[in-house]
């Protein structure tokens, strides 16, 4: 079993990121590298993937941006989840427990 492919994955790439986010603001980068830690490198995201994601929740309001400069003087774009986002995170999680539960009906260990 290789790598899972983004088409499967793409309706929780915003579940994902959010989940990085729920405790503390982050940056993307840094978010790239927890997915690709976290999933044991199974899921691997696309910056261009990472970057439409948080423009579009960003438009939706589930994350805000915001620039910090690090040391050295560079300037950087951290996101933070808002009350909407939290809302929509766990939305998400619901409607995956029901995919989950329909799809394993369907799967056979063979």
């Amino acid at each position: 079993m290789g790598n899972i492919s983004s088409d499967v994955i793409r309706g929780y790439n915003d579940t994902i990121i959010l989940y990085l986010l729920l405790d503390k603001p982050s940056y993307g980068y840094e978010i790239s590298k927890q997915i690709k830690n976290l999933s044991e490198e199974k899921y691997i995201i696309k910056e261009t993937t990472l970057y439409s994601a948080f423009t579009r929740m960003e438009k939706n309001g589930y994350v805000e941006s915001f620039s910090s400069e690090e040391n050295g003087g560079k300037r950087r774009t951290y996101y933070r989840i808002t009350e909407d986002g939290r809302n929509y995170y766990r939305e998400k999680c619901a409607e995956w427990h029901l995919i989950k539960e329909v799809v394993e009906k369907f799967v056979r260990e063979e």
